[in-house]
């Protein structure tokens, strides 16, 4: 079974592709209408999300009862950390990028696969930014 994980790897991401473009969340004017309250508001991300979770929470319990994925990987779904600094400034940092742009990495990637200037931009600066955040979190304090 464990030679089977790439394969289901890939086979997730590739549903996960099909499903941010059938929904349109690789549109950053349908994320920035789901955020901007002000004007014509649009539910779609929040109907998005809300199936991902209908679709996820049964699988997430299963998987945390069962202790290991299906091809037999140990999980720890119970990992809690603590919030810190860190954890707050990059939440923060994501979620004004994600805000100006209405692309996140998931959809990001997808627009870059396709080609779009703009996607393979917001790739490469993504890219940048986490080499740049493991060259930063090596340093001595």
């Amino acid at each position: 079974m464990k030679q089977l994980t790439p394969l289901i790897a890939l086979l997730s991401g590739l549903i996960f592709g099909c499903g941010l473009i059938l929904s349109g969340m690789t549109n950053p004017a349908n994320v920035r209408a789901f955020l901007d309250i002000s004007r014509d508001w649009n539910p779609a991300l929040a109907l998005v999300m809300g199936s991902a979770i209908v679709v996820a929470a049964p699988v997430f319990a299963w998987v945390r009862k069962r202790g290991k994925t299906l091809p037999g990987q140990v999980v720890d779904l119970n990992n809690r950390r603590p919030l810190d600094r860190r954890l707050l400034i990059g939440s923060a940092i994501f979620g004004a990028g994600w805000g100006m742009l209405g692309v996140c990495p998931g959809p990001g990637l997808v627009v870059a696969a396709s080609g779009d200037a703009g996607g393979l931009l917001f790739v490469g600066a993504m890219s940048v930014g986490m080499v740049l955040c493991q060259l930063l979190s090596r340093r001595p304090r």
